[in-house]
C-alpha cells in the first residue's frame, strides 16, 4: 500500500513536476511503521530527501515543539548544504518546521539557546552529538526524540568516529527508548554489516533495507596524454593542458585531487594553463572556514567554472550545475571513484560524466580496474572491527559531565552498540579505572583522578574542573598539529602542519589558498607571510595516503596475468607488459613476483605485492632490519601501492628468507617499539581518551607542548604498566591504521608458497616506476618532476632493450 503525503507535501512535489520515487515511499512507509531503515540508493536519487520524509510528514500532520528529528553528516560543509536544500522545501510549503545546524562552527550563544530551545530537526556531526549528550539537559532535551538520520553512514560505521556515534546512539535510545534509527548511503557493499551496526543490540531483523531505485549508467573515460602515458609520478600533473581544455567545454567541473597538497599544485597548473580567465576555485580541509564558505557559495550560486578539490567534497554535497568530475591520479577504491562520479549531473536520470587522470602506467591500469569495477557494480569492501576503548574512555567521561551513573546499567548501555556488543566486565573495569586514576603508574597525580564512585556505587566526576576539560578537549579527529597561515594585517588563510613549518625560514616561499606565499615570520603558532610572485613549494600534509583497495589491487593482478585484455590499453602499456613477458615474466594473480637484478654497483631487489604503499612501507621497514641482520648491507627501500624495492650492497639470493611470516612476531614488535610509531598513536589515543589536553580556557597546547607530555607519559608506561588500556589501544591503533598489519600479514601468509624469484641481469621494465622514487620520494617542486621524468626515461630505455 502506497502512504499517502500529506497535502502540503504532495503540492509542493506536483508543483516541481516531480512525483516521489518508489524508495522514498517505501521510507516514509518505515518511518510510518515505526521500523528502523536503512536506504542504499544510487547518487542523485534523493536519498536526503528519503531519510526526512517521514520527519515532515509526521511534522505537518501533528505539528509538535521540541527536537524531533537529529541528522548527523560527517562532513560540516554536508550539513551546511542539507540545511540550505531542507530550509528551501520547507519554506516553499509554507509549514512552521525550524531546522538548524550544529557544528564545531555555530556560535556560542545560538548552541546555548539550542540546548533550552531546541528546533524541530537538528543538523550536527558525531563530535557535537557526543559534546550535547555531556549537558546534564541532555535528558530534557532529547526525551522527545522520535528520529536519528545518519547520512553517509559509510563514512562512519568502520572507525572511531563510527565507535562515538554508535555510544551515542546507545545514550540517546536510553533516552527515548522510541526512537527510530536511519542512515543513508550510496555506496555499500555489505547492507547487512551496516544493517547489523545500525540496530540497537545488533539486532539485525529490527532494520529494513531499502532498496533504491538504479540510475544510468555513468559515462566514464580515462584521459590518455598527447604523447605517452608517463613511467612515473602519481599525479596526472602533464595533463593540466587537457584538463583546462575539459574545463573551458564544460558548465562547471569538479577537479579531484587524492591529496591536499597536489590541490595546490594542480590549482597553480591550471592557472598557468587559462588563457581564457575562467573563475576557478580550491577547496579542501586546511583552509580557513570563511575561504571554504566562500568557495561553496560560488559554486552554488553557478559563479565558478571549476573547483579544485580533495575527500572535502567527497561527499553528498549538491550542486547541480557540475556536469564534469575529473579525477587527478588513481581513484584507489571503486566506491571512493563512484562518491566523486556522482558530484556530477546529481540527478538518477541523467549520466555521470567523468574523466579519469592516471599518473602511471600503474596507475593506467588502475584506473582501468576502476572502470571495470563501476561497470560491474562491484564496490570496496568495509571492514567492521571492534570498538576502540579511547573513544569508550571519551563518551563515559560525557555520560558522568551529564549526570552520574551506575556501573552495570551503563555497561548494558554499552553493550547495545555493536562494536562494544562483546565488551567484557574485565576490560570496562579497566577502562573506568583509567578515567578514575589513570592507572597504577598515575595515581599519585590528582589530574589523573577525573572519577569517583561514591558509597552508593554511582560514578561522578571527581570535580568541575574536568567537566569543563572534558568539553574543551572532546573529538575524535586528532589532526596533526597545524600552525596558522595569516597575513600581518591577521586574516587567516588556513593552516599547515608544523612539521612542514618547521622546514621554512624567512623569506621561504609555498603556496597556499591558490597563492605564492613568502614567509615573514614564524611564531609558536602563526606563520606570518606575504603574497609574493617568485616561484613557490607546496605544503606537504601528513596522513595523506589513500590505500590502494584490495578489490583493485585484485583486478589489477588479473591484467597483468591475461594478455587477451591487454588489446583494450595504450599501445605504449601495452608495449611495457608485453617486453616484460619476454625479458621476464607476469605473476599469476596468486603469486608474488619477485625480481632481483645489478644496477651501477647496487643490488635491487622488487616484490610485486599489490597491497598499497601503507603496507608496503611498513615491510620496507622491517626486511631492511633483516637484511642488515643477514650481513646484506641494505642501502635503503622504495615503495609504491604496487611494489617495494630495497638496494644493497650485496644481492640477495634467497629472498623467502626474507619473508617468513615470524617477521610480524619478531622484528615487527620491535620496530613498532623502537619507531615514533607507537609514540605517534599513543598520543592520539592519550588526547581521545582524555588524559592529555590540547586546549585549557582561553590557550591552546601546541603541538610540541601536547607531544612533549605524551612522549613522556608513553615513556613512564612503557617501564612501569606495558598492560596500560593506552598502550593496548596505541597497539592496536599501529597494527591496523598505520600500518596496514592485516594486508601486511595475508602477504607474508602467502609469499612461502607462491613466490617466483626471478633473477635478471639488468633492470625489469615492470621495476621501473617503482625504481625511478629513490631519493625522490619527499621532493615535490616542479622542477623534480622534471628530473624524475628524464631519469625515467633513462631507466626504461635500460628495461625495455631486448637483447
Amino acid at each position: 500500500m502506497t502512504p499517502d503525503l500529506p497535502a502540503p507535501l504532495a503540492a509542493w512535489f506536483s508543483k516541481r513536476g516531480w512525483s516521489p520515487r518508489r524508495h522514498q515511499l517505501d521510507m516514509l512507509a518505515e518511518g510510518r511503521a515505526g521500523r528502523h531503515a536503512l536506504l542504499v540508493a544510487a547518487t542523485g536519487a534523493g536519498k536526503t530527501l528519503s531519510g526526512f520524509l517521514p520527519t515532515l510528514a509526521e511534522l505537518i500532520e501533528h505539528p509538535s515543539d521540541g527536537l524531533h528529528t537529529l541528522y548527523v553528516s560527517p562532513l560540516k560543509a554536508l550539513a551546511v548544504d542539507i540545511q540550505r536544500n531542507l530550509v528551501t522545501p520547507v519554506d516553499e510549503m509554507g509549514v512552521d518546521i525550524r531546522v538548524e545546524t550544529r557544528t564545531g562552527d555555530t556560535p556560542s550563544d545560538r548552541k546555548a539557546r539550542q540546548r533550552v530551545k531546541p528546533p524541530q530537526i537538528l543538523l550536527t556531526t558525531p563530535e557535537s552529538l557526543s559534546l550535547l549528550l555531556s549537558y546534564p539537559d541532555s535528558v530534557t532535551m532529547f526525551a522527545g526524540l522520535k528520529t536519528i538520520v545518519i547520512d553517509e553512514v559509510h563514512v562512519f560505521a568502520t572507525g572511531k568516529r563510527g565507535d562515538l556515534l554508535s555510544l551515542c546512539m546507545a545514550r540517546l535510545q536510553a533516552i527515548a527508548p522510541a526512537m527510530r534509527r536511519v542512515a543513508l548511503s550510496a555506496t555499500v557493499a555489505d547492507p547487512d554489516g551496516y544493517r547489523a551496526w545500525l540496530a540497537p543490540d545488533g539486532d539485525i531483523d529490527s532494520v529494513s533495507l531499502v532498496l533504491g531505485e538504479t540510475g544510468v549508467d555513468p559515462n566514464i573515460a580515462i584521459l590518455l596524454p598527447e604523447d605517452r602515458v608517463p613511467w612515473a609520478g602519481h599525479s596526472g600533473r602533464y595533463a593540466a593542458a587537457q584538463v583546462m581544455a575539459e574545463i573551458e567545454t564544460h558548465k562547471t567541473t569538479i577537479v579531484f585531487c587524492n591529496t591536499r597538497s597536489l590541490a595546490e599544485l594542480i590549482f597553480q597548473d591550471l592557472w598557468k594553463e587559462n588563457a581564457m580567465q575562467l573563475p576557478i576555485g580550491i577547496h579542501h580541509g586546511s583552509l580557513e572556514k570563511e575561504a571554504r564558505r566562500k568557495v561553496e557559495a560560488a559554486m552554488a550560486g553557478g559563479r565558478l567554472r571549476a573547483l579544485v578539490a580533495t575527500a572535502s567534497l567527497d561527499l553528498g554535497v549538491d550542486w547541480g550545475d557540475v556536469d564534469c568530475v575529473i579525477q587527478m591520479g588513481a581513484p584507489k577504491g571503486s566506491s571512493r571513484l563512484l562518491q566523486r562520479i556522482g558530484r556530477s549531473n546529481h540527478r538518477l536520470d541523467e549520466p555521470s560524466e567523468a574523466i579519469l587522470v592516471p599518473g602511471n602506467r600503474f596507475e593506467y591500469l588502475e584506473a582501468r580496474a576502476a572502470l571495470d569495477a563501476v561497470e560491474a557494480g562491484e564496490l570496496d569492501t568495509d571492514v567492521f572491527r571492534m570498538g576502540a576503548l579511547d573513544v569508550l574512555a571519551q563518551h563515559l567521561m560525557a555520560c558522568a559531565c551529564a549526570a552520574p551513573f551506575d556501573q552495570q546499567a551503563m555497561l548494558a548501555e554499552i553493550r547495545s552498540a555493536l562494536p562494544y556488543s562483546a565488551l567484557t566486565d574485565e576490560l570496562f573495569d579497566k577502562v573506568l579505572g583509567f578515567i578514575r586514576d589513570g592507572g597504577y603508574s598515575l595515581r599519585a597525580y590528582d589530574r589523573f583522578k577525573r572519577l569517583t564512585q561514591d558509597a552508593d556505587g554511582l560514578w561522578r566526576v571527581s570535580h568541575p574542573k574536568f567537566v569543563a576539560q572534558h568539553r574543551l578537549n572532546a573529538g575524535i579527529i586528532v589532526e596533526a598539529t597545524m600552525l596558522k597561515v595569516r597575513f600581518r594585517n591577521g586574516r587567516a588563510l588556513g593552516k599547515v602542519e608544523e612539521a612542514f613549518a618547521s622546514t621554512l625560514s624567512h623569506g621561504d616561499t609555498f603556496f597556499f589558498a591558490g597563492m605564492s606565499l613568502e614567509v615573514e615570520k614564524i611564531d609558536t603558532e602563526d606563520l606570518i607571510v606575504r603574497a609574493t610572485a617568485r616561484p613557490a613549494r607546496i605544503p606537504t600534509y601528513g596522513g595523506s595516503r589513500m590505500p590502494l583497495s584490495t578489490n583493485l589491487a585484485d583486478r589489477v593482478r588479473g591484467f597483468l596475468d591475461t594478455p587477451a585484455e591487454w588489446s583494450r590499453f595504450p599501445d605504449d602499456v601495452r608495449e611495457w607488459l608485453e617486453i616484460q613477458a619476454r625479458r621476464s615474466t607476469l605473476p599469476h594473480p596468486d603469486q608474488l613476483l619477485v625480481e632481483t637484478f645489478p644496477r651501477e654497483g647496487r643490488n635491487y631487489m622488487v616484490a610485486y605485492s599489490f597491497e598499497g604503499w601503507n603496507a608496503h612501507q611498513s615491510l620496507g621497514m622491517l626486511i631492511t632490519r633483516r637484511m642488515e641482520t643477514a650481513g646484506l648491507k641494505p642501502l635503503g627501500f622504495v615503495a609504491n601501492d604496487y611494489a617495494l624495492a630495497t638496494y644493497s650492497i650485496d644481492p640477495v639470493t634467497d629472498p623467502a628468507a626474507l619473508f617468513s611470516p615470524d617477521i610480524l612476531e619478531h622484528e615487527f614488535v620491535d620496530w613498532v617499539q623502537q619507531s615514533h610509531l607507537l609514540k605517534r598513536a599513543f598520543r592520539e589515543v592519550a588526547v581521545i581518551g582524555g588524559l592529555v589536553e590540547r586546549q585549557h580556557p582561553g590557550k591552546r597546547k601546541t603541538g610540541k607542548q601536547v607531544t612533549f607530555s605524551t612522549d613522556l607519559i608513553y615513556d613512564v608506561l612503557r617501564k612501569y604498566e606495558p598492560g596500560h588500556i593506552l598502550l593496548e589501544a596505541a597497539w592496536a591503533d599501529a597494527r591496523a591504521r598505520m600500518t596496514d598489519v592485516g594486508r601486511l600479514a595475508d602477504l607474508l601468509d602467502r609469499a612461502a608458497g607462491t613466490m617466483l624469484h626471478v633473477d635478471l641481469p639488468r633492470v625489469s621494465p615492470l621495476a621501473v616506476p617503482v625504481l625511478v622514487l629513490i631519493g625522490r620520494e619527499r621532493v615535490s617542486t616542479g622542477s623534480a618532476d622534471d628530473a624524475l621524468l628524464i631519469e625515467a626515461e633513462a631507466l626504461a630505455g635500460e628495461a625495455m632493450r631486448l637483447d
